[in-house]
Parts: structure tokens; sequence; C-alpha cells
């Protein structure tokens, strides 16, 4: 194996996949030519030619609405949105929640809609401010629309099984990448502070069960349930807390829906302690979803208040300090365990 960084995964995955089912096809604004904005469609255009990986016009509802009909014709369409702030224009959230997410039911199993949509999410502090309208992170809009799969790996490993599962199946997909995940090889020292941006990736191809969550990091005496950029950030912060005898075990979910309550739930009976860390905004966020389901099945395990760690409930500043101040960091994750375990 060899050590990749996320958007060599997703690209690996997708030139694999689309040699071996000529159904599947890719487009996005500067999906083809450019290799996409991050680079995970690079050099697919001249690999598989322009009718199968194509650059659009810049019109979210067109490039999901396009996926839905070609869908709905036998195809296997990949959209990429540049961001995941723009999923609300040109109609783009109706095609949707509306479409896409509804009509292998109200067909009664009839049609399928086997549409990825891959969308770029949250903050790239430090390397680059995106400010309010490029920095969200929205995945709990889609985890509330029913029909949908709501994928957010947190590494490479995880990426390239996923995203072949979510290839290979006949749901529609939103598939949730975080950006900062995207820099690891480019950045240098952003790969010194999270080593874990990078990892071991068979060039092989393989899949990876939807709603089968990750154990990161084995420990007896805090749960911390993160997601994506938030699971590097709480590595981090495990070291730190190993020097004072704390020991964490930290879980990713991988998927939201399905969400794997299971091992969570079996976690927290073990620890008796949840801390929940996610980057989309507190109110209505993934850790209430998240805390809800722990209080609800596995209430008599808690030995004491759930702690979520979330964003801020502020659109993202530009000002680099102050979007720093917006986002959980791992002082913040230190801080909510020691608390919650009284040292």
């Amino acid at each position: 194996m060899r050590a990749i960084d996320f958007s060599a995964a997703i690209n690996e995955t997708l030139r694999q996949e689309m040699a071996r089912d000529e159904n599947i096809v890719v487009f996005g604004e500067d999906v083809g030519f450019f290799g996409g904005l991050f680079g995970c469609t690079k050099n697919l255009q001249k690999e598989f030619g322009e009718s199968r990986v194509r650059d659009t016009p810049i019109s979210e509802g067109a490039i999901i609405g396009a996926a839905v009909g070609a869908a709905l014709g036998g195809l296997r369409p990949v959209a990429e949105l540049q961001f995941i702030d723009f999923v609300g224009c040109n109609g783009a959230m109706d095609q949707i929640f509306n479409q896409m997410a509804k009509m292998r039911y109200m067909f009664g199993g009839a049609v399928s809609v086997p549409v990825i949509v891959r969308a770029p999410c949250g903050s790239r502090y430090p390397i680059a401010g995106g400010a309010a309208q490029h920095s969200q992170n929205l995945e709990a809009w889609f985890m509330h629309v029913p029909g949908l799969k709501v994928v957010t790996p947190s590494n490479p490993y995880d990426a390239k099984g996923l995203l072949t599962t979510a290839l290979r199946g006949d749901d529609p997909v939103f598939f949730i990448e975080h950006k900062l995940l995207y820099y690891a090889q480019r950045m240098p020292s952003l790969r010194e502070k999270y080593p874990t941006l990078l990892c071991d990736v068979p060039e092989t191809v393989y899949t990876m069960s939807f709603g089968h969550a990750n154990i990161v990091k084995v420990g007896r005496d805090v749960t911390v349930v993160a997601t994506m950029m938030m699971v590097h950030k709480c590595v981090k912060a495990a070291e730190e807390l190993s020097k004072l005898g704390i020991e964490l075990e930290i879980i990713d979910p991988r998927t939201l829906i399905p969400l794997d309550a299971r091992t969570i739930l079996d976690s927290v009976k073990k620890t008796g302690r949840v801390v929940i860390v996610s980057e989309d905004c507190r109110t209505g966020g993934v850790a209430a979803e998240i805390a809800a389901t722990i209080v609800e099945e596995g209430f008599d395990h808690l030995e004491g208040p759930i702690r979520r760690l979330s964003g801020l409930d502020v659109p993202t500043p530009y000002s680099p300090s102050l979007e720093r101040a917006a986002i959980p960091q791992e002082e913040d994750i230190i801080k909510a365990v020691r608390e919650i375990i009284g040292s």
C-alpha cells in the first residue's frame, strides 16, 4: 500500500469504477479540463472523454437536475458541486429533496435514482479563508431528507471504500468531503500537525458498508464521537490527554445516514461519558441528533451530561482569528473532556 491524500483517493476510485462500468458519468463545474477545483477529477476527461466527464454551466440546479434525469435514463451520474454552500442555488435543493430522494418511493420501487452528489464543506483555516459563503457545514440538512444516504468520510482509506460502495448502489447518496482533507499532500505544515490526514490505501478495489462506524482509538475514560476533520483534531487532543492519564475512545461514524448507533452506545456503556465534536452549527446539528440517540437508548449508562462541541451559530468569519474561534479546536476538546471527567 501507499500513503495518499483524500483527493487522490477520490480520483483513483472514480477512475477505477469508470473503467469497470461505462454507465458512470461525471459532471460539474470545471471537472473536465481543469480536473476539479480540488483535483479530484484530474485527467479523467483525458482518459474517458468529454461524453463521460463533462464541464457544466454555473448552475447547481442544472447539474443536479441533469444527474436525476441521467439516472432515470440508466446512467450512474456523479455530480460535483464546487462548494456545498451553493446547494440552494437555481433550484438544486428542489431536485435533491423533492426528486432525487423521493422518486424511488413515489414509483413503488419501479425506478431507482443512483445519483452521487459530491460536495466539499467546511473551513479551510489555517490554509485560506472562505468566509460566510464558502465555509459551511450543511450535513444536518440532508440527514433530514428521507431517501438520502449521507456519507462523511474522514480519511482517504474510508473515502475510497465508501465511494466505491456508493457507485455500486442504487440509492441517491450525498457524499460530503471536508476541504482541509484535500490539502494533506500539498501542505507539509498541515500534514505535520495532522499526520492522520494521510493513510495507506490499497491500489486494489474494495468496498465499505454504510452504517458501520470506525473505532479510531480505543479508550476507557470518555467516548468522543467526531466527524470528518474533527476526527483528526480529536486524535491530536487524545495525545495530550493521554499524558494526563486520560484515555479517549474516538468513534468516527463514517456515515450519518445510516448511523451506527450500536457502536456508539456500546462505547458509552463502557465509558459513561460522552463528548460529540462536529464542525456544523450547534443548533439542530449533527451533534444534537447523536446526543438525542444516546439519551434515548443509553441514558442509564451515562455518568454525567453529554457535551456538544460544534461550530458557533454564526456565519463563518473571514478574519482568521475569528474563524478559528468559530469552530472547535484541540484545546476546546481537551477542556471539555477534562470538565466532564473532573480533572
